[in-house]
């Protein structure tokens, strides 16, 4: 019996030997040399050909709606051009004339300070809000995704409907907030649209409906963050407020540069929610921002060519500020 269990495993071993030494012959189980299979998945990765497949109907698509209206933009903008949808034939007189007009121009000048008080409301307002209200929620254990939802609802719902509903509310007679205001006691009624309060009745709207875009990148960045950090900062004994403070902030950095950068390329933009509220820059023509200013240059006045030089002012505006805020919040590796 013990000689019987000895031959079993010297064939079993011998036999598992001889496998061994077929695999590292260069075989496998479908019988293709190991050489050659690595051989064969490098020539996959190396063919480029297929992917060009894939790839050319979108640069196509990038190349018919986005390159050729951006540089027929800026061509435009030094053409004499009547309508719309039409190329313009003449130059101006001279080829920079409109360059000229954008720094003669007052309601230029009005769209950029609004703007630049847009960019800072949007940075403090917007991604500083949802940066408080991500730690919140993060540190709730029930009820999270209630909480989620309801800041994430505002960007579901259409601008231009935000902008009708906001009119309702600021409307001076019979509008909710003055009507709340007069059952708490307050005498007369404040129009809230006039040219003091137009800029903050505005921007308040702008600010709620961008929190819950930038809450969702904030709430995925602390998604990401380890939990056994936060057991040691607490076994070290560091307080709720310290583990933020020295913990969660440093390492949401690369998250806020991100969010600062899409707030200050977004405001620049911004158009639909503040034009269904302050048509044509009323009151007075002061709440222009530079997006809403291009839009009433082109739309309304049919200044065709001078609204694409708005627009190719806008484009480098956004480059500049974005490679400015870059350079100043750089990104930091972890």
């Amino acid at each position: 019996m013990q000689r019987m269990q000895y031959r079993k495993v010297w064939i079993f071993t011998g036999a598992h030997n001889k496998n061994c030494k077929n695999e590292n012959a260069g075989g496998d189980a479908s019988g293709i040399p190991e050489k050659e299979g690595v051989h064969m998945g490098a020539n996959i990765y190396k063919n480029k050909k297929p992917l060009l497949l894939f790839l050319l109907p979108a640069f196509a698509f990038m190349i018919v709606y986005l390159y050729y209206p951006f540089f027929k933009n800026i061509f435009d903008s030094f053409m004499q051009v009547k309508e719309l949808g039409i190329s313009g034939e003449v130059w101006n007189d001279p080829w920079y004339s409109n360059y000229v007009k954008l720094v003669q121009d007052k309601n230029i000048w009005t769209s950029l300070k609004n703007t630049v008080i847009m960019t800072l409301v949007t940075i403090v307002g917007q991604v500083g809000i949802a940066l408080v209200l991500a730690l919140m929620v993060d540190n709730i254990r029930r009820g999270a995704k209630i909480f989620r939802t309801m800041y994430f609802f505002p960007i579901v719902v259409s601008a231009t409907a935000l902008g009708l509903l906001f009119n309702l509310i600021f409307l001076y007679d019979k509008g909710m907030l003055n009507q709340i205001l007069s059952a708490l006691g307050k005498e007369g009624l404040t129009d809230w649209k006039e040219e003091k309060l137009a800029l903050f009745t505005m921007m308040l709207p702008v600010m709620w409906q961008y929190v819950g875009f930038y809450f969702v990148i904030i709430v995925t960045g602390l998604n990401n963050i380890s939990e056994e950090l936060y057991e040691a900062a607490a076994i070290d004994g560091a307080t709720k407020l310290k583990r933020i403070r020295y913990l969660t902030v440093p390492l949401l950095h690369n998250v806020l540069c991100t969010c600062v950068v899409l707030a200050v390329t977004g405001a620049l933009k911004v158009f639909d929610l503040p034009w269904t509220m302050f048509p044509k820059g009323m009151p007075l023509k002061s709440t222009f921002l530079t997006g809403t200013y291009m839009y009433y240059q082109t739309m309304i006045v049919k200044d065709i060519d001078y609204g694409a030089a708005i627009a190719v002012m806008i484009v480098i505006l956004g480059v500049i500020l974005s490679k400015a805020v870059n350079t100043i919040f750089k990104e930091k590796d972890y």
